[in-house]
């Protein structure tokens, strides 16, 4: 049974920084693309960040240069490091986890940036 579980969210104030984590189990987590996504009320789920088995990343325009997405293949764990928050980062932040038949999500944890 495969499982993505986020934690990390929460609220912080404009400029400040948050690290997300998303533990997988029941995939070989090694071989999975792994990514986060965001969606924010009323907007479509959108793509932030992802990280190939070999750590090559890719980054939404708008977070490159802020965010920070990395792997830890013996924890089974991805991370996204979050720094210099704006208000329009505020969104439910969700893991997906990729290959070439299958995709799996998380359930999603709330990031909320607001003075």
């Amino acid at each position: 049974q495969v499982q993505l579980v986020e934690s990390g969210g929460g609220l912080v104030q404009p400029g400040g920084s948050l690290r997300l984590s998303c533990a997988a189990s029941g995939i070989r987590f090694g071989l999975y693309v792994m990514g986060w996504y965001r969606q924010a009320p009323g907007k479509q789920r959108e793509f932030v960040a992802s990280i190939g088995p070999g750590g090559t990343t890719n980054y939404e325009a708008s977070v490159k240069g802020r965010f920070t997405i990395s792997r830890d293949n013996a924890k089974n764990t991805v991370y996204l490091q979050m720094d210099s928050l704006k208000p329009e980062d505020t969104a439910v932040y969700y893991c997906k986890a990729t290959i070439n038949y299958a995709q799996y999500w998380g359930q999603g944890t709330q990031v909320t940036v607001s003075s």
